[in-house]
């Protein structure tokens, strides 16, 4: 008994630090793997960092910011239907700022603030990247480009953006806002938490309105209403397109166009009468 219980002990005390929670980490310590691209062993990882290279366009730094960007779950309380979000989600700098973030991940997940569509000369694949497995803190620089432009920032994990960790960074006056942008922007896709039926759809609509004519016409399931039915149904698809076409016609120039269309279906059926004679002949 004694030797079991010593046994059940041990096993515990290996246990115990897999089941600890994860200690706040500052990544400080990274290893530099050229291009602006640096990370560690534990979680940590810079893409596209730049401290000194001006962008094009640039003929100084108009100015050194820091900013402080929190990422996690209990940033998304205040946006209904999301899962995740940043503390902040829109910024506004000059062009040719540098700027260091520092990005604190809150959660037991890792979460990333990233960058897309800077000058890939400068920023390979026109990105800026911080990722940290949280709880952490990972820093990062870089140099914005000139002119005006709004860029999108985000967390590039499966379904985080989705689940609402996103924002804009406005460049000068920027280009606009982004849509659905949690507290900036419109939802491009309206959330709908009411129980209210969904409209009727057009086709469901045509369709109920061919079956009730139908009914209304013959009032069976022969073969003659089948055909009425297609017949109806080719009507209705094609009466807007043949509107659209006879628009701004005259009745004799209508009456000429079906004439053609009459001829041109004729003499595709004759050819194609001659050619299965032609077969059999053979």
């Amino acid at each position: 008994m004694i030797k079991q219980l010593s046994i059940a002990a041990i096993v515990l005390a290996l246990s115990a630090p897999v089941y600890a929670a994860k200690e706040f980490e500052d990544h400080t310590r990274m290893m530099d793997h050229g291009d602006g691209h640096l990370m560690d062993m534990t979680g940590g990882m810079v893409m596209g960092q730049n401290t000194d290279i001006l962008p094009g366009g640039c003929d100084r730094i108009a100015a050194t910011k820091e900013i402080t960007v929190h990422a996690g779950h209990k940033y998304s309380e205040k946006f209904p239907g999301t899962m995740f979000a940043f503390d902040v989600q829109e910024y506004q700098f000059e062009p040719c700022t540098k700027l260091t973030v520092n990005f604190v991940n809150d959660d037991d997940v890792r979460h990333q603030w990233m960058m897309h569509g800077l000058p890939r000369y400068l920023y390979p694949k026109g990105m800026f990247h911080l990722e940290v497995t949280g709880p952490g803190k990972i820093s990062g620089t870089l140099i914005f480009p000139p002119g005006d432009k709004t860029y999108l920032v985000h967390c590039d994990i499966a379904q985080h953006m989705e689940k609402g960790m996103k924002g804009q960074l406005k460049i000068g006056k920027g280009d606009g806002d982004l849509p659905s942008i949690p507290g900036v922007s419109a939802y491009v896709i309206q959330d709908d938490y009411s129980d209210s039926k969904p409209e009727e759809s057009l086709a469901d609509a045509v369709v109920e309105e061919i079956n009730q004519m139908k009914n209304k016409v013959v009032g069976n399931d022969s073969f003659f209403s089948g055909l009425t039915v297609i017949g109806l149904a080719i009507g209705l698809l094609v009466a807007p397109l043949l509107a659209r076409k006879f628009k701004g016609m005259g009745t004799g120039e209508v009456i000429a166009y079906i004439l053609d269309l009459v001829k041109e279906a004729i003499d595709i059926i004759i050819k194609a009468i001659n050619g299965l004679i032609g077969l059999v002949k053979k």
